[in-house]
């Protein structure tokens, strides 16, 4: 494995997301996760990335139930700021308010068994909060040692810079990947100037890149991705063709369409750490095997006419999520 620094914490090159050993993706079972996770850890995979809202909750009490006794091996990153509503499974509210977001790391260090969180991210940043009071409580609850570092997600560049004007931020997560490349537009710049670790979610565009989903089919009925409006109808077969592409260049390099994908990403940056997520363990193997693959200016360039920026066919969420991201 190799590691890079996001600004102060050394992680392993690629991280685990770890959202979908809980829901989201089909049919779930905590005990292959949890050997996932371990698993993870032999092969040098030390970051480890859930969130409160994941289950909800029990994301986070399956990630402590697997670092029991190795905690100090992981780097644990997890999230609050987006508050679901049993009673509505598709409600998504935004809360970034002082009081809330003490009581959601309290929340969450009984739920991980921890006594600190390693990277501490607000998940969505509320338009009715402003970022300076929300980042406050942040600084505060890492003055009280709850939390070592402090992150955003899916935040704009302008708030990127208000936030770290209150407190160092060691990292922004959102989501980059060959088919989702709005963050070049400034937020990978801002990073870089700020000296702000960048954190990609879905690097395989919710596995589309990976060539493994041929057909809308494929995806379990419960499947999230069945919302989706780059998986439906003509935007799937669109995307599709684009994929294609994809794994000719991985053929030829002799290497996966994942890895190839999860390669480009990486080739962004130093301080670029995807955290592609899954419950199994051939594919957490495939995928951090991708730190191996160097591509070559020639690569990149080929790479990039084949995926440009804005191919994607379809918005990358339905529009009852849409609203909540680039705050």
């Amino acid at each position: 494995m190799k590691y890079r620094k996001l600004r102060n914490l050394e992680v392993s090159a690629i991280g685990l997301g770890c959202m979908g050993m809980s829901e989201f993706y089909g049919e779930t079972n905590d005990a292959e996760s949890i050997a996932v996770i371990h698993r993870a850890l032999e092969i040098g995979v030390n970051l480890l990335d859930t969130a409160d809202m994941y289950g909800p909750y029990i994301n986070e009490e399956l990630v402590g139930n697997a670092i029991k006794g190795i905690r100090d091996k992981f780097v644990i990153a997890t999230k609050c700021g987006i508050v679901r509503d049993a009673a509505n499974p598709l409600f998504r509210g935004l809360n970034g308010k002082p009081e809330y977001i003490k009581q959601s790391c309290e929340a969450s260090l009984k739920r991980l068994k921890i006594d600190e969180i390693d990277l501490y991210y607000l998940h969505r940043v509320d338009p009715e909060t402003p970022i300076e009071d929300s980042v406050g409580a942040l600084a505060r609850l890492v003055e009280e040692g709850k939390i070592r570092y402090i992150g955003l997600s899916e935040a704009n560049a302008e708030t990127i810079k208000r936030a770290s004007k209150v407190h160092e931020i060691e990292a922004l997560q959102s989501e980059y990947s060959l088919w989702t490349r709005e963050p070049e537009d400034e937020i990978l710049q801002t990073c870089r100037e700020l000296g702000i670790g960048f954190v990609p979610f879905s690097p395989l565009g919710r596995g589309f890149l990976s060539g493994e989903i041929k057909k809308f089919e494929d995806l379990e009925a419960d499947d999230y991705r069945r919302m989706s409006p780059r998986f439906m109808g003509e935007n799937f077969a669109k995307n599709l063709e684009v994929v294609k592409k994809v794994e000719e260049i991985a053929n030829e390099k002799g290497c996966l369409p994942a890895q190839l994908a999860l390669a480009w990403v990486m080739a962004q940056g130093e301080n670029v750490v995807p955290i592609p997520g899954t419950k199994r363990l051939k594919y957490l193997e495939q995928n951090s095997e991708s730190v191996n693959i160097e591509l070559s200016a020639d690569d990149l360039q080929r790479i990039d006419e084949i995926a440009p920026k804005g191919f994607a066919s379809g918005e990358r969420y339905p529009p009852i999520y849409a609203a909540n991201t680039n705050k």
